[in-house]
């Protein structure tokens, strides 16, 4: 691959958008990589926690590759639109736990990548927008979507609307970002945090996620009883035994994620 960086040890594997001159911009062939290392990664028994970062110190990902789409046509930029979706609802959607390490820029198809993540890490220097609508287009790798659901409605339309671009301290404050770091201490925080979560039941945390991320979609009652149905699954795993024999006898329960 020639824009995406995969590596992984311990069980967390690390994602770096890999096109610094272009500010990671986002391009199909971009696109195309991440879901190729996404796929990858979704299968892997191997590993639990996953950081995506960008290259360099300037940008997370800057965006879509406005070079390559100025020239589509309507069906072709629905098309790259249907890539991006694909591939940042694999990301939402995978059983492991994704991090966003946002070290810098994060605008457009960058802020809509972070808002596919399980939980969004920024440096002190990363800047937040969604600055499509002065381009002529709208966000469209589920922006409008997503957004909302982070940050409220009427935070995202003026987000959409005014192409505002934001620093991490308003990012936090109104829920777009979990944790602000200093640029040296990002990576190795968002490490500190990916080993905390494996050191619970990975699987209970990976039914965690599935029940956050469905039931949001389902209307209250059916959202209830698929809880309850994961709740139930758990009890014929190792990791429910070891983890409540471990509390009532006084001691650290060793999880296998099983």
């Amino acid at each position: 691959m020639e824009n995406v960086i995969f590596k992984h040890e311990n069980g967390i594997a690390e994602i770096t958008i890999n096109r610094p001159k272009s500010l990671n911009a986002l391009n199909t062939q971009t696109l195309k990589e991440l879901g190729q290392v996404i796929n990858e990664i979704s299968e892997r028994k191997d590993i639990y926690t996953v950081i995506i970062t960008g290259a360099g110190e300037k940008s997370f990902v800057a965006g879509a590759d406005i070079t390559e789409m100025k020239d589509k046509t309507a069906i072709e930029g629905r098309e790259m639109a249907k890539l991006a979706q694909k591939v940042f609802s694999n990301i939402e959607n995978m059983p492991q736990i994704v991090i966003a390490a946002v070290n810098g820029y994060a605008l457009g198809g960058g802020c809509e990548l972070s808002m596919a993540c399980d939980i969004r890490l920024a440096s002190t220097k990363a800047k937040f927008g969604q600055p499509e609508v002065g381009l002529g287009i709208i966000p469209g790798f589920a922006g409008t979507q997503r957004l909302p659901r982070l940050v409220g409605k009427g935070r995202a339309k003026e987000l959409i609307f005014t192409t505002d671009m934001i620093d991490a301290n308003e990012a936090y404050r109104i829920g777009l970002v979990n944790k602000i770091y200093e640029p040296n201490e990002l990576i190795d925080k968002a490490k500190e945090m990916a080993n905390k979560i494996m050191s619970k039941g990975t699987y209970a945390v990976s039914l965690a996620k599935s029940s956050i991320n469905n039931g949001l979609n389902m209307d209250t009652e059916s959202a209830y009883a698929f809880e309850a149905d994961l709740f139930g699954l758990c009890f014929s795993t190792e990791d429910q035994t070891e983890g409540m024999s471990a509390f009532v006898g006084k001691r650290k329960a060793s999880f296998k994620g099983c």
